[in-house]
Parts: C-alpha cells; structure tokens; sequence
C-alpha cells in the first residue's frame, strides 16, 4: 500500500486484516516530539498501540489518516486512554521535534510523534515491511514522497495483530469493523446492536 501523498482513495474502502504472528513484537528507540524524551516500545507497554508512518508536509494522506483515527479514538470515550497512536516521520530533515509537537496538537491527545535518525528509521520500516521515499525534486526545491498507508495495531504486550487499510480516504467503510477490533482488544463489550449489523452485511 504506496501512496504518493495526494487524494485519498476514491473507493472509500476500508479493512482490517488478521497479521497475527506475522511480524516481530514491537521495537523501536526514538525521541518523542510531545517532550523530547527518548522513548522505546517498553515505554508503551500495557496499551494499545497503533503504528503509522507518515510525515507533516503530507497534503492529504496522513492528515486524514490521523483524523480518521482521531474519529475511532473518540468512540471509545474513556477507554481510548489506553491506545496510543505512534505516528513516525518518514522526513526527520524537515521534521524536527517542535514540528510535530505542532502538528500533532490538531489530532487526539493519545497521538505521539517520534522522530528518529535515519538509521532508526530505516531499521523500523524494514521491521514492519513499510516502504517509503523521500527524494528532492531537481529544480522545484520540493520533494517526492511516498509512503505506505497502513496503519499496524499492537496489543498491550506489543504483538502485532491487526493492519488497517483504508484510513487515507474519507469515512471508510470499514471503519467500525476497526473500532470493533480495538474494543476486543481492550476488553470492552461490543458496541450494542453491532452483532445484528455485522449479521446484515455477511
């Protein structure tokens, strides 16, 4: 799932795939924008966290990533205190901690930035199969960027279990069926009715 960092996708799709064992336990060392801390998984234990790589000059794609898991936080009233949303960015030239300490102020409270060092980053994305590219545009002083849009969901001891898809168009359809997954993993009874509706769609 690549994406040059433009218009969501037009399908309005939206999945949750089982990746259960599929991947190693989350890893990772890197400085937190929200105080400057150096943080690694083991400070993220005991939640649920919720893994996206994407970076703050995005014009499309992961401002609405981002706000689609702003929106699946907020239906989780009180309990979506216990998730954290990891959000990496793949452009720590241009990212620099006060940089994400600003644009993560327009998202839920649970959204933590980290930025690493190249070779931090590199060793994450490899880790979890996530491609990315940044490279300068000769002449524009720009740069072409792209990046995987999938979004990786750890339950509280740090397995990976879930990846979602879709978050990158506005309202996807598979959004409750997300919020779903992360009542079950927080232990939370299913919201009332979603069995008949799940039962209406099959």
């Amino acid at each position: 799932m690549l994406s040059a960092c433009d218009a969501g996708n037009p399908a309005n799709l939206g999945s949750s795939v089982d990746v259960s064992g599929s991947l190693p336990p989350l890893a990772f060392t890197m400085r937190r924008a929200s105080d400057g801390h150096e943080v690694t998984a083991a400070d993220y234990r005991g939640k649920l966290v919720l893994l996206y790589f994407g970076y703050t000059s995005c014009p499309d794609v992961c401002p609405m990533t981002l706000s689609n898991l702003t929106t699946m936080l907020g239906r989780l009233g009180a309990r979506s205190d216990q998730i954290r949303v990891l959000l990496v960015t793949i452009d720590p030239n241009r990212d620099n901690l006060g940089v994400l300490k600003q644009y993560t102020s327009s998202f839920a409270l649970q959204v933590d930035a980290l930025r690493g060092t190249a070779d931090q980053l590199a060793a994450l994305a490899k880790r979890y199969r996530v491609a990315y590219s940044v490279k300068p545009t000769p002449g524009s002083g720009g740069y072409e960027v792209t990046h995987s849009t999938g979004v990786y969901l750890f339950d509280k001891g740090g397995n990976v279990r879930r990846l979602f898809a879709g978050l990158e168009s506005p309202a996807p359809a598979g959004l409750d069926a997300m919020v779903q997954d992360l009542r079950i993993l927080l232990g939370t009874p299913p919201a009332p009715g979603w069995l008949s509706r799940f039962m209406h769609s099959s």
